[in-house]
């Protein structure tokens, strides 16, 4: 086609399609970022370009090589499967190397945020006040206050709950080599050298054939020189390196022990009290504090967070694949007219009829293979059969 294929670009497909038939492209009339895509879309082609290239003069060292020998068996599809081209490929058609765009699904993982943990609150001890009466005189009766006595105590609180941590282990892969057929075994002639068993027979000097022992030889076969052998040339292989997986990607869990720590504390052994001594009465008001309850310590959990994380993980695609196509080679005005008119009966108007497929021919068919979710910018296989056009 003569016509920009990089407009899928702007129409936001993902398809780069490496023409096997030439094409132009330009980018006038376009935003920045668009641009930018058509520029990196010219560049994959100039690789592929450059690919070809390569392949081609592989054939050619392939077909040098055929050539050498008038019986070789080498055929020239096994010739464009070793060379990465098409195979099976009838004349007349075109193929075109497209790159299958990598189909992504995202998915969403709650991983802790913050791990889940414990704090110490310490409750104050309580007190209530009471009023007293106490004989002041009169009975020689004295009260002495005892305080309370305390021992240190040490427990074991929980500060980190036992969890589990999950780590990613990328995939592992290991090269290996493989023999990979270039050229099979077959079988040609060539020239052989000296007879065996000729008996010592000598031509004399008046032209007669004479044997070992000088006798008179009236009939021999008499050799030409001419020598040739047919032999079979063994087939050729080459190697190659490939990468396989040996491992895929996996989670581990470890899991990471709970925390303690020791907290030392004070308690009452023996709690205050009052020893009386006997002396005069004699009463008096005073208020009195008593302890209602000890003062003691809670702990708190504090449960874990966590948060979602999105994770893109590869459906498929990502490969290069041939498929048949139309172009200026293998097509005709009578062709081009009938694929017009198959767009035009179901809605998508390419202007006029007339065998040429110009810019309103090219929006329209890039129309229909997006609605219908084919590969956009070449006039494919695909394309023709879904509009019924027979090629």
């Amino acid at each position: 086609m003569i016509y920009k294929r990089v407009l899928m670009a702007a129409a936001g497909t993902s398809a780069l399609l490496l023409a096997a038939c030439g094409t132009t492209q330009t980018t006038s009339g376009y935003s920045d970022s668009e641009s930018a895509r058509i520029a990196q879309l010219q560049a994959d082609l100039n690789s592929a370009n450059s690919q070809n290239a390569s392949l081609s003069s592989q054939v050619s060292s392939l077909q040098s090589q055929v050539s050498s020998s008038s019986s070789s068996s080498v055929s020239g599809d096994s010739i464009a499967i070793a060379a990465g081209y098409p195979p099976n490929a009838l004349p007349g058609q075109c193929f075109s190397r497209i790159l299958i765009p990598e189909l992504t699904e995202t998915i969403a993982e709650q991983v802790i945020d913050l791990p889940a943990s414990t704090e110490l609150r310490i409750i104050a001890a309580e007190y209530a006040f009471e009023q007293e009466q106490i004989l002041i005189k009169e009975a020689t009766t004295r009260y002495h206050v005892i305080p309370a006595s305390y021992e240190t105590i040490t427990e074991q609180v929980l500060v980190q709950p036992e969890m589990t941590i999950s780590k990613v282990i990328a995939a592992v892969y290991e090269e290996y080599e493989e023999q990979v057929l270039v050229r099979p075994a077959f079988t040609t002639w060539k020239p052989g050298a000296g007879l065996i068993g000729d008996g010592g027979y000598r031509r004399g000097n008046d032209g007669r054939m004479y044997g070992p022992d000088g006798s008179l030889v009236q009939t021999i076969i008499q050799p030409t020189g001419e020598i040739l052998c047919k032999v079979e040339v063994p087939p050729k292989y080459k190697t190659v390196t490939r990468k396989r997986l040996v491992s895929a990607e996996h989670t581990e869990d470890t899991i990471v022990q709970a925390k303690y720590e020791t907290v030392t504390k004070q308690v009452i052994a023996i709690p205050p009290r009052v020893e009386e001594e006997v002396v005069a009465a004699e009463y008096t008001t005073i208020r009195v504090r008593r302890l209602v309850s000890p003062a003691r310590t809670e702990s708190i959990t504090i449960p874990a967070t966590y948060k979602t994380i999105e994770k893109i993980r590869i459906v498929s695609g990502g490969n290069l694949e041939w498929r048949e196509v139309i172009c200026d080679t293998n097509s005709t005005p009578e062709l081009i007219s009938q694929v017009q008119s198959a767009l035009t009966s179901r809605g998508y108007s390419t202007g006029r009829v007339d065998g040429v497929f110009g810019m309103s021919t090219l929006h329209a068919m890039e129309k229909f293979q997006r609605d219908n979710g084919y590969i956009v910018g070449q006039l494919t296989m695909q394309t023709m059969d879904a509009l019924g056009v027979a090629h």
